[in-house]
């Protein structure tokens, strides 16, 4: 009988969390989640920061979008590997916070609520993004070494 190890042992598995690690504990990374997270916070307050906060259904909106943001922005620094995926969550919600002023119900798309949530989509679409590539950017590097040497690099003995 052939016992076989668990998956937790893979090589690739180590090497991936490895990797996630390492790209969480980058000061870019640390600066992406931590603007991320204002960003976020602003979000669910800016109805009540530029004062548009008496159009109910965009503040509400704002203010669930914002919370939904912060939180799924702000696990990355403790468990990247496990939320990295929702940095597409994050980019979603980034641009529906660019088109709410025009989508919620009422008439709700005044100067200050639409300047604020373009601004604010913006970032929190451009943070997404950058926390979403954290990772990708380290993909190749990784995929050359498993592969070995290319064709104009001699093995190093």
């Amino acid at each position: 009988m052939t016992t076989h190890p668990s998956i937790e042992q893979h090589p690739d598995l180590a090497e991936m969390r490895s990797r996630f690690e390492r790209a969480t504990t980058t000061p870019r990374a640390q600066a992406v989640e931590t603007l991320a997270l204002l960003t976020g916070l602003f979000l669910a307050a800016s109805p009540w920061i530029v004062g548009f906060n008496g159009l109910t259904t965009l503040a509400v909106c704002n203010l669930i979008t914002g919370v939904a943001y912060a939180l799924c922005m702000g696990g990355f620094g403790s468990a990247y590997e496990r939320t990295h995926a929702m940095a597409w969550a994050a980019i979603a919600i980034g641009a529906w916070t660019i088109i709410a002023p025009w989508v919620v119900s009422g008439n709700v798309n005044t100067t200050r609520s639409v300047v604020s949530n373009i601004i604010v989509g913006c970032v929190a679409l451009l943070l997404g993004l950058a926390m979403a590539g954290l990772a990708g950017g380290r993909t190749m590097g990784t995929a050359r070494s498993r592969k070995g040497p290319g064709p104009d690099m001699a093995p190093m003995r």
